[in-house]
């Protein structure tokens, strides 16, 4: 295999790989994100992570398909370079999570607490207007000219 074709070889499985991990992204799309995430992570470390296969001519080829192949045809002795270049980076990979989902968390709890809006209790919801027993007797809204309000808006 000249230079080219490795080339070539690794170009197509990276394509291939951009897919499957497309696929992977909308498959795990309705999931609970503290599931989705670490799943996504998982999946794109298994695609994309190389290994070793030649250190004499610094050829690498993806760890997972070294370690299928030298487990279920038994030629080489890859398989556990392999599966630990796999753990190293599965390792590194779920540190940066974490480090991402420690600076996200606080973040995403103060914009909830921002977004958490009192409502007003000075007007009437739609329950106590459809029900008249539960209305007050008086009702103080009125529009410019000094006349009641026959519309309701809703409150958001």
């Amino acid at each position: 295999m000249n230079e080219h074709d490795y080339l070539l070889a690794w170009g197509a499985y990276l394509g291939a790989g951009l897919g499957l991990t497309l696929v992977w992204f909308l498959m795990t799309g309705w999931m609970w994100r503290w599931l989705r995430e670490p799943l996504r992570v998982i999946v794109i470390v298994l695609l994309f992570t190389p290994t070793p296969v030649d250190p004499a001519n610094n050829l690498y080829a993806p760890a997972i398909a070294i370690t299928a192949l030298d487990v279920v045809f038994k030629v080489g002795n890859n398989a556990w370079r392999a599966v630990s270049d796999l753990a190293l980076v599965l390792l590194a990979a779920f540190g940066v999570y974490l480090l991402f989902v420690l600076v996200r968390w606080p973040i995403e709890r103060a914009l909830k607490q921002r977004r958490k809006v009192p409502a007003p209790e000075d007007e009437p919801t739609l329950r106590k207007l459809m029900q008249p027993e539960l209305m007050p007797d008086v009702d103080t809204r009125t529009d410019e000219n000094g006349d009641r309000r026959m519309r309701i808006e809703p409150r958001l």
